[in-house]
């Protein structure tokens, strides 16, 4: 009977041992899983502070970047640079390179005269009297139109108009030009280029043809000047 009631005690023991060690191990395991927990609740707190921080300073240098903008836009209207246009015709290549040189220098928009009818090397042919350009010259109606268009004329107050002379004009594709929009309230500075003859009356020509803006003295350039030449020379500020 006491060897029964021996075992029954001992088996006892035996299962109060197990049951406390698997209490232990639960225990432990939820200790670990708690701490895990923990460890990423924090971890996503400080991600979360980490991509708040970056965001901030996103919109820091978002902010920098606009006020620079801004401030240089004011320095160029200080400045006169704002609302400048430097209008061009050019067949050769000689007034577009020097058009590109003063927007460049001036930091002014750039605008092309194209004719819808591109010119050819024929149509350019001063000495045969039945080319394209010949004919046009001799006839003072002569418009050639021409492709496009100046989007928002009226931001700028101040054009700087190029071209090259024929027969002592400015080719009547530029007269299409002036008399196409309305300079009233603008400053317009001619310049042309050429080998050898002066502005002549060409600037005044197309001043009447405008019919209002005020109109400065124009010269003429020969091609090789720089940008920053030809600003002096015109006595742009």
């Amino acid at each position: 009977m006491k060897k029964i009631i021996s075992r029954m005690l001992l088996a006892a023991l035996i299962c109060f041992g197990l049951t406390a060690c698997g209490s232990n191990g639960t225990e432990n395991s939820r200790q670990q899983e708690d701490s895990s927990a923990n460890n990423e609740t924090e971890k996503n707190r400080q991600d979360t502070e980490t991509e708040a921080e970056d965001t901030e300073s996103t919109s820091e240098k978002t902010n920098e970047e606009e006020q620079i903008a801004e401030e240089r836009v004011t320095e160029e209207t200080a400045s006169g640079q704002s609302g400048t246009l430097v209008v061009y015709f050019s067949c050769t290549g000689t007034t577009k390179g020097l058009a590109e040189a003063v927007a460049n220098e001036w930091n002014a928009d750039l605008y092309e005269i194209v004719p819808e009818e591109p010119y050819t090397s024929e149509d350019l042919d001063y000495n045969d009297d039945n080319s394209r350009s010949t004919k046009e010259m001799e006839d003072s109606s002569s418009r050639p139109a021409i492709s496009g268009s100046v989007e928002n004329m009226e931001q700028y107050d101040r054009i700087i108009l190029g071209y090259p002379i024929w027969w002592g004009e400015a080719p009547r594709i530029v007269s299409t030009f002036v008399e196409s929009y309305d300079f009233s309230g603008k400053t317009i500075i001619p310049f042309c280029t050429s080998g050898g003859s002066g502005i002549g009356s060409s600037s005044d020509t197309l001043e009447t043809l405008a019919g209002n803006g005020t109109w400065l003295e124009g010269k003429r350039f020969s091609g090789g000047e720089s940008g920053e030449d030809v600003i002096k020379s015109l006595g742009i500020e």
